[in-house]
């Protein structure tokens, strides 16, 4: 057995406990661990070197010696009644292994759990013979005494082991789905207990399907969402407007009693002076009067007075005087005294005139006629195919109750007079516009109304609803390993501002969505790179500036070889082109009166017909079943090939010719009326053509036995189109968009 690092020699390792993982945790050196036995390092240093002389391990001392001496230790420290030792002692395999008790053990906090134990006398006397000198005795005897219990095979309570359990093995996935119960089950399971008659499948399908309908799910959920948006945008729109409108009746009732408050306490001041004045006039009147009818009372009473006393004299004296007071009396009762009232006691009835306020608290209930609404500009994407939102804004003094929305078409990009109207009322400050024409202009105004009256119309604005979706001409479709041509036809009758293509791969699920857009696309016709060997999904989008048109009819295109259409303007009269557009057939030979005049794009002379490949420069590949006795000519040739002469009569055309006659065969390779000099002994029934822009080649194969038959090498400035020709009655079978064979992609 090695030694471990720091290990005593003469120990060895501990042996643990079953089901128990100890790992050492003495790392000190030899010198510094604690000397558990009297003379145990004399004694280490003799096994040390008795074991090297004799090759013996360390660990092979005598047991005997050593259970004698640790009885002594016992009997030495008094530990033979501690109740937690046990009367066995360790056998002969653990004394052998005894070493330091920190092995796989950590040592706890002694001070947590002292016993109170002491040393006796002797045993003190023996420590400080063995050299400890008193120093660290509880500790070296509680060392001993774990000792003494581990190599019972017993665990000191001032120790912790580390037990590491043991790893169970992994229990092993789920690979199925049980359907019925909606949980993964693995295998082993599905044929016993509550799974056996369940319907399970495979654990990804299920997840596929779990996703699929996730997908689904989210999209109803997005759509709802934008649905309750909407919502919540129209409530608040509602909310402003009721808002706005209180707001408005407030400040106007709050306007108008301000009025009145103010009128009337102008006619209190007004009545109040009016009264006073009355009353002043009246009080002096009757004042003056009072004072006047005073005087005349004292006159009178003066009067009576004298008379009294002129009685009284002598009768001359009487006489004397009765004559001068006669004048006076007469000349007092000729004044004449006002006894009646100048100013009448009775009030007069204050009728107040309220009519102007009666006005006032009439106008609270009259508002006035709104101003003239603010039609606002087309917004962005506010219109579909069929339907346009109108917005518009107004003053915001204004009280409105209901708006009236006038519309109608706009032709000739001029706003049309006499063209029919249309109006509805609503009550929001907005309005959808339902069943119109795709991409049409429509001349919008509208008019605010409350109870006062309505208000002058706004200003005109031309709205324009989305175009309908565009039309793809699969006939016209085209496409190669790298690319594809889509063709379609507007739809609409007035021009639109762009279209959009949207490409899915059939691969991708269709809820993932889009997978490539191509925008603004000027014309009717977009050349798209695309990625080999895959199949797309491809829709088409008309836009104007009142929205995007809805998809069209989809139209799938193949990446995995050159596909194309055969060119039915170029046909020859004689030749008839089947409904699939891949079988070229020429009936029995029809005569004319006269010849038919030349043109640019139809064969007249030589009976064949043009393909309409597409125009990307790469590798082209295409077959053509033909008879072994029939008369062609098969190749390309350049858009302009002259129409009034034979194929590879020229240096536009490179073809493949075979004749037959009796029973021999003949196959030229004509560019410019030249071939070379070639037997085929082989007679073809399948003829694969490639076409290499890159190399700049032609080559002709024969399908069926992998041969190579003739390569031209052509410089091809600018692109050329398979091209066919049937000499005689018979028909030609074309197969395009099929991957090349093996022997032609390592040509």
């Amino acid at each position: 057995m090695e030694q471990e690092a720091g290990e005593e020699p003469g120990l060895g390792r501990s042996t643990a406990p079953k089901d128990f993982h100890f790992y050492h945790m003495d790392l000190y050196d030899s010198e510094d661990r604690l000397q558990l036995f009297p003379g145990e390092s004399s004694r280490i240093r003799r096994e040390v070197t008795q074991a090297e002389q004799t090759n013996e391990p360390r660990g092979t001392v005598d047991s005997k010696n050593l259970q004698k001496e640790v009885d002594e230790l016992v009997h030495l420290y008094g530990l033979e009644d501690d109740h937690e030792l046990g009367d066995e002692f360790v056998d002969e395999h653990r004394l052998g292994t005894l070493g330091y008790p920190s092995y796989g053990m950590r040592r706890k906090d002694s001070a947590r759990d002292q016993r109170g134990w002491g040393l006796s006398s002797e045993a003190a006397e023996a420590e400080e013979d063995l050299g400890y000198g008193g120093q660290g005795l509880p500790g070296q005897c509680q060392d001993l005494r774990e000792a003494y219990r581990y190599t019972h095979g017993r665990a000191s309570e001032e120790y912790e082991c580390y037990v590491i359990p043991e790893e169970e093995d992994e229990e092993e996935p789920a690979d199925v789905f049980c359907v019925t119960c909606k949980t993964p089950v693995r295998t082993v399971e599905k044929d016993f207990e509550i799974h056996k008659e369940h319907e399970v499948t495979p654990l990804n399908k299920a997840l596929e399907s779990a996703k699929d309908e996730i997908h689904k799910n989210m999209f109803k959920l997005e759509q709802q969402i934008i649905e309750m948006e909407n919502f919540a945008s129209h409530l608040e729109e509602v909310f402003i407007t009721v808002e706005e409108n209180f707001g408005r009746q407030e400040q106007n009732f709050e306007s108008h009693y301000n009025e009145i408050l103010e009128t009337l306490a102008q006619k209190y001041e007004e009545k109040i002076q009016a009264l006073g004045e009355k009353k002043k006039e009246k009080l002096e009147s009757l004042y003056g009067q009072l004072v006047t009818c005073g005087e005349n009372l004292d006159a009178c009473r003066e009067l009576m007075e004298t008379i009294e006393e002129m009685c009284h004299q002598e009768k001359v004296e009487f006489l004397k005087d009765a004559v001068a007071m006669t004048d006076r009396l007469g000349k007092f009762l000729k004044t004449k005294t006002d006894v009646e009232l100048s100013a009448q006691p009775e009030f007069e009835d204050q009728t107040l005139d309220f009519s102007d306020v009666e006005q006032l608290m009439d106008s609270i209930n009259t508002i006035p006629a709104p101003s003239a609404p603010v039609i606002n500009p087309q917004a962005p994407n506010s219109a579909t195919g069929s339907s346009v939102r109108v917005c518009w804004s107004l003053y915001s003094d204004d009280t409105v109750e209901s708006y009236q929305l006038s519309y109608r078409p706009v032709r000739d990009s001029s706003p049309g007079k006499g063209q029919a109207e249309f109006t509805m009322t609503v009550k929001e400050t907005y309005c959808s516009v339902t069943n119109l024409e795709p991409n049409t202009q429509y001349e919008f105004w509208v008019i605010a109304q409350n109870r006062t009256g309505p208000s002058p119309s706004s200003e005109h604005a031309v709205y324009m609803t989305a175009p309908s979706p565009p039309t793809i001409i699969s006939e016209a479709t085209r496409s190669c390993e790298e690319a594809a041509l889509i063709c379609w036809e507007s739809g609409n009758l007035n021009p639109v501002d762009s279209y959009t293509v949207e490409l899915i791969q059939a691969e991708t699920p269709e809820a993932s969505g889009v997978t490539e857009s191509v925008v603004g696309i000027p014309t009717c016709e977009s050349l798209i790179q695309l990625q080999p060997g895959h199949s797309y999904t491809i829709y088409v989008r008309a836009l104007n500036v009142g929205g995007t048109s809805a998809r069209s009819e989809p139209a799938t295109v193949h990446t995995t070889g050159s596909y194309f259409q055969l060119n039915k303007d170029s046909c020859h009269p004689w030749l008839t082109i089947s409904e699939d557009g891949f079988t070229v057939v020429r009936g029995e030979k029809k005569t004319f009166r006269r010849e038919l005049p030349p043109t640019k794009t139809q064969f007249t002379r030589c009976v064949a017909v043009i393909g309409n490949l597409i125009p990307v420069r790469g590798r082209h590949y295409w077959e053509v079943e033909v008879d072994e006795r029939l008369d062609y000519t098969i190749g390309v040739a350049c858009e302009d090939v002259p129409k009034q002469e034979d194929l590879g009569a020229n240096c536009l055309s490179w073809c493949m010719r075979h004749t037959f006659a009796s029973t021999r065969h003949q196959y030229e390779f004509l560019h410019n009326r030249t071939t070379p000099d070639i037997r085929i002994t082989v007679a073809p029934k399948k003829i694969g053509i490639l076409l290499d822009y890159e190399n700049s080649k032609l080559s002709f194969f024969n399908v069926d036995i992998a041969q190579h038959l003739y390569t031209f090498s052509c410089q091809l400035h600018q692109f050329v189109h398979p091209c066919f020709s049937l000499e005689k009655p018979g028909s030609l079978k074309i197969c395009n968009g099929i991957s090349m064979p093996k022997h032609v992609t390592f040509f």
